[in-house]
């Protein structure tokens, strides 16, 4: 096996390993507020997070920058918590456009929290390459495809149940950042690091 495929192997098994659900649950919160039709938006939204957390994964591998792992650890349900709560406060029929565009700053910000997250694993896989530029790419790349697979999931439960089952979608999007806002709450609880 390559190292291309090794790590981008790794990247896509990291981000869909279900005990790695925190990382889930964000992708999740995400794309609650979306419907299959919008599917180009939610790409643009998940690759503005992978560029963010492309950038920390890189600079925290290289260790270009150091990062309080404990800190991190809560600081990742607190971004889902976060984005969780701003679906749940969003009102539906007075979204602008402008409201749209912070989705993407709020992705992009978040995935820099979300890579620093990613860094210990990855250096500790890197410890022995001499170059991390395809390893690093390729991880990276995994964790592209595992999110889609992830939004695919979700925008076709939504478009199910919206559509077919003729849930509300303002219930669909309550219920779904209401539970993932829940869960998070729970994490933040047990990453305190005071």
């Amino acid at each position: 096996m390559s190292t291309f495929s090794l790590y981008f192997n790794l990247g896509l098994t990291h981000i869909l390993d279900i005990q790695g659900y925190d990382h889930i649950l964000f992708v999740v919160a995400l794309c609650a507020l979306y419907m299959l039709r919008d599917w180009r938006k939610v790409l643009i939204l998940v690759t503005a997070f992978t560029i963010g957390h492309s950038v920390t994964l890189a600079l925290a591998t290289l260790n270009i920058i150091q990062v309080n792992a404990a800190f991190i650890e809560f600081l990742i349900p607190v971004t889902i918590f976060i984005t969780a709560v701003s679906n749940i406060l969003r009102d539906q029929k007075n979204a602008s456009p402008s409201r749209v565009q912070l989705n993407y700053v709020y992705a992009l910000f978040f995935g820099l929290i979300h890579g620093m997250g990613f860094s210990n694993y990855l250096r500790s896989l890197l410890g022995q390459e001499e170059d991390i530029t395809v390893p690093l790419l390729a991880f990276n790349l995994g964790l592209e495809l595992g999110q889609i697979v992830i939004v695919a999931i979700v925008l076709v439960a939504a478009s199910i149940f919206v559509s077919i089952l003729s849930v509300a979608r303002r219930d669909w999007k309550l219920v779904i950042s209401a539970a993932v806002a829940g869960i998070a709450l729970t994490l933040m609880m047990d990453a305190k690091f005071w």
